[in-house]
């Protein structure tokens, strides 16, 4: 019986841009199955990291979702021997990926979009909530 092998870390972070830009994009599923000709399952496929992505398809794709192909493989790591281009971006205080991790789910993404729509001080009372919320969090699980 073969190994059962995990999805490379780069299938998941072209699949979770692919979802992201997407949802984003408003298109479904089956829109962009049918634009790349391939079937919905196969996005699905794509989008979970469980299936590589062909070049052509992907070049596609980013076509579709009108992004450059650089931007599905942004914020993962230089390859070892290749000069990493530093910046702004590069000192950020966290990885991208939670917060792709965050984008890529239903509720995530609509959050976000609520979040952009309101005025800053209702935006920065929801943030100083979910600080204080965290900081709970973090004591029950001290104390």
């Amino acid at each position: 019986m073969a190994k059962k092998t995990s999805p490379h870390p780069v299938d998941l972070q072209v699949g979770a841009r692919i979802r992201l830009k997407r949802k984003m994009a408003g298109i479904s599923q089956m829109q962009l199955a049918d634009a790349l000709d391939i079937t919905f399952q196969q996005i699905q496929k794509y989008e979970a990291g469980t299936n590589r992505i062909s070049a052509s398809k992907l070049h596609t794709a980013a076509l579709v979702l009108k992004v450059s192909l650089a931007w599905f493989f942004d914020g993962l790591p230089a390859p070892e021997g290749e000069p990493l281009e530093i910046t702004p971006r590069s000192f950020a205080p966290c990885s991208p990926a939670p917060l792709q991790a965050l984008m890529a789910t239903r509720e995530g993404f609509e959050l976000t979009l609520l979040l952009a729509q309101m005025p800053a001080r209702p935006r920065f009372q929801i943030l100083a909530l979910i600080r204080a919320l965290g900081e709970a969090e973090d004591l029950a699980a001290t104390g």
